[in-house]
Order: C-alpha cells, then structure tokens, then sequence
C-alpha cells in the first residue's frame, strides 16, 4: 500500500473547531484615502497567535477558498495573508493564482544576514511566478535591503513605530522602494490625517473598520476517501477512475467544485463537471488539493447514511437518464441527484449551499425549483426512496419507462452504492 508522508497527515484544530462544522475566518479591510475597498487580511481564528506555523498558514488559505463564500468574504479583492517562512516552500501556493494573493512575508528570526541572504532565492522565485509581497518597516532597516526590491506593500505599525520616527520611515521608503505604504493599526482621525500627510494613501485599522468574523459552513469527506485519491493520484490513475471516486463521494466531488471554481484559482470560466475538473487541475495539482483537503478534515460531518443515500440517488438518475437523454445530460442528472441532500449535509437551505459550487442552470432548476427536464427524474429517484407508488406511476408514466425499467435501475444503483461503500 502506498504510504502518506507525515508532513500531509492531518494536524490538530482547536477543540472547538473539531466540534463545530464551520471555518471561522477573520478579515480586516485594507483601504485607500477614499476608503475604497483593495483587499482584505485574512486570519485564522480558530487558533491562537503563537500556533501560527506553515500548516495553519495552508490551512487559512485553503479554508478561504474552498469553504468560505469567496464572493462574500473577499469578492474581487486582494488577499492578503500572513506567511511563515516554512510556508513560502509549500506546494499549496502552486494551488492559487498568484494576482489574487499578496504573501505578508515577516523578518527572519535573528536579522542575521546570512538568515537574510538565504531567503532571497525563494522570495525572488515566488516574484518570479507572479506573487507579492508586503513585509514590516524591517524591511526599511539597513540589514534587509536585498529584500526591498522585492516588495510591492509595505507596512508600517503605528503600534510599534515611535511617533516621531513615522515620517523618516515613509521618506526613506519614498525613496529606496517602489513599494506602496501602508498605515496599519490606525486607530484615531489625528493619526489619520498626520500619515496622509506624509503621502501615506493606504491604511488599516479599528478607525476605518474592526476585524469582522466570517463562518463558512463546511463539508468535509472522510479521511479515507481523500487517502484513495491521493492513491489513485499517486498511481497515475486516468481522469476516468479519479472521476469514478469523485461521482462515489459527494462530499469530495463538492468541495473540489466550490474550490476550482473560488476567485482564488483564477479561472475566467466556471467548471460544472467533475471530469473537466480534473483535466484542468492535473494530477499534480490535484494532489496537492487532496493532501491540502486531508490535513484541514476533522471527525463529524454528515452521517455515513446521507452520502450513502445521495449516491443511490445520483446513479439512479443517471441510470434512468440514460434510457431518454445525451450522455452528457446524464452526468447533469447524477448531480443534480447526489447534490440534493447538500441542506441535509451541511445543515443549510438548499439555495444557501449551492451558492458556493458553480452547477449547469437547468441543474439548478431542478434542485431548487424542481422544474426542467432532470425534475421528473428526481421527483421518480425520492418516489422510489419512499415507496410512495402513486407518484412512482405517475412519473413513470410521464417519463414513459416501465416498472421494469425503474426497478431494474434502482437495484443497480443499490448496488452500485453498496459496492462504492466497502471499497
């Protein structure tokens, strides 16, 4: 069997996370002298400060982008997140478009210059593949100047700087850097309006607007399921069996959806198939989204009965699609089965979780208006479920199918169902 590297085995979450099933992900605006919008810091509430290492560093990132409504927590707006140096290396960045994302870079530990020196390669790497950085009035001193050039923001604390030292910092920036300037922890009008002042035209800070608290409701497959994608990644499985593993677990083929499709991964067209999914992502991207998803899942969820439940229903369908329609309807029709039960998976309404996943219109018609052509077919899925035979004729009848034919899909979808759940 193939072995999982300790460094992509699950870290723990704070006990209260482990029992909630929501991502709490703070955010603070950072704003320009019009208090227009340029993007957001986001930081990981669920830990404390002192608990920030290259793990959480991924984990923010990836929560952001596959859990949390992007559209609501950060829009089109730069992200701003804070990095360790451990996570510069990580292969999570290759997961995300780099114009979306600003890596707040801190000082090395001891300010030696070989400590310095020696981040430069990297830093000058991720510059390279599109990525800036925002780094702390460290920057300014005399020791980091081979990291100046390589700064796009620079932040300047009003916490920590001395009053009276605030202008000569902006002035030597001014003229050693092309970095924009940004006030941090401004906290009154006066300071304000002294830093504007200096030519300062970007600020953050209690007085423009605290940190707000944004909760994502999350989904997150079992451990083992990610350990069979990883393993079919691995193996160099064909898009045609990492599709079958995606179409037996809703939970996985939901979350890759929702984060393909995030502001974060830069597409400029949404992805409504699990097979294109996969060809956009290739194998090495994907691995890096399962190991990433693997190290932020945690106990709990949904029970196994509903998964099970909205498998039969997605095969079934599908099964009864392909006796009438395309083939690529029918893939439209295995979804709209397997994400009907996403309220009762997530605990949401219906419309709140598909938000969040980029589906086909008459997809969506069906779940959420039961209208179009994959409704009837649903409609026949949850008669067949119940037992109710009044409906089952009469679908049936409309769809013109035959008790046959019905019965003999249920039990293949049945076992189907039964032969994905022990694998």
């Amino acid at each position: 069997m193939t072995t999982i590297p300790d460094a992509l085995l699950p870290t723990k979450v704070a006990p209260d996370a482990q029992q909630d099933s929501q991502a709490v992900i703070a955010r603070q605006a950072i704003v320009d002298e019009t208090r227009a919008v340029l993007g957001y810091e986001l930081f990981d509430r669920s830990i404390s400060p002192e608990q920030h290492t290259a793990e959480s560093d991924a984990a923010l990132l990836f929560n952001a982008l596959s859990f949390a409504d992007t559209e609501v927590l950060v829009g089109k707006k730069l992200v701003f997140i804070n990095c360790t140096h451990d996570s510069l290396a990580g292969g999570h960045l290759e997961l995300i478009h780099p114009d979306k994302v600003v890596l707040e870079v801190p000082p090395v530990a001891n300010n030696t210059a070989e400590e310095i020196e020696s981040r430069v390669a990297v830093l000058e790497d991720l510059r390279k593949r599109g990525f800036r950085f925002a780094f702390n009035h460290t920057v300014l001193t005399r020791g980091y100047a081979p990291w100046r050039a390589l700064a796009s923001f620079i932040k300047l604390d009003m916490m920590v700087l001395a009053p009276e030292k605030i202008e000569a910092f902006v002035r030597f920036a001014q003229a050693n850097t092309t970095a924009q300037l940004i006030a941090e922890k401004v906290e009154t009008a006066e300071q304000h309006k002294t830093l504007v002042g200096y030519g300062i035209k970007l600020f953050q800070g209690f007085w423009f607007a605290k940190p707000a608290l944004v909760r994502a409701q999350t989904i997150r497959p079992s451990q083992a399921t990610i350990l069979q994608l990883i393993n079919l990644v691995r193996n160099q499985a064909s898009t045609v069996e990492i599709e079958e593993l995606l179409k037996k677990d809703p939970t996985l083929s939901f979350n890759l959806l929702r984060f393909i499709n995030s502001s974060g991964f830069g597409l400029s067209c949404e992805i409504t198939s699990f097979r294109h999914a996969v060809m956009i992502l290739g194998l090495k991207k994907l691995f890096r989204w399962a190991a990433l998803l693997m190290t932020t899942s945690r106990s709990g969820g949904p029970p196994p009965a509903v998964g099970q439940t909205a498998v039969v229903r997605g095969r079934l369908m599908e099964l009864l699609a392909a006796e009438l329609l395309a083939p690529e309807e029918c893939d439209n029709a295995f979804v709209v089965g397997v994400f009907s039960l996403l309220d009762t998976m997530l605990g949401v309404p219906l419309k709140q979780a598909l938000d969040s996943v980029a589906l086909p219109q008459p997809v969506l018609d069906a779940l959420l208006q039961r209208k179009g052509v994959y409704a009837p077919f649903l409609e026949l899925t949850e008669a067949c479920e119940s037992g109710n035979d009044e409906v089952f004729a009469r679908v049936a009848n409309a769809l013109h199918l035959s008790n046959r034919q019905v019965n003999w899909a249920h039990l293949q979808a049945l076992a189907w169902a039964e032969v994905v759940d022990a694998s």
